[in-house]
């Protein structure tokens, strides 16, 4: 079974793909990867939103680190979502 993850830019915002990779822990100390690092594009035709699908795992935290993005020297997300199953 795999769990859903969104990530959203907001809509006005430009084109931009971002090097991502999400983090799960149980004590908010210890992360391990739920989904590897990959870039993802957020585009204003798709309301610059990214879906993530990773493995169902028991987490209580959850971490995104961006490693590159092409529209701004820093990471950017306003809106981070995780559903449970």
């Amino acid at each position: 079974m795999h769990r859903p993850g969104l990530l959203q830019l907001p809509v006005g915002w430009g084109a931009r793909t971002q090097t991502l990779t999400l983090g799960g822990s149980t004590d908010g100390t210890t992360f391990t990867t739920l989904k590897s690092s990959v870039a993802h594009t957020f585009d204003p035709s798709t309301r610059n939103t990214v879906t993530l699908t990773f493995p169902a795992a028991t987490q209580r935290y959850f971490r995104v680190t961006i490693t590159a993005n092409s529209g701004w020297p820093a990471g950017q997300v306003s809106e981070f979502r995780i559903w449970t199953s």
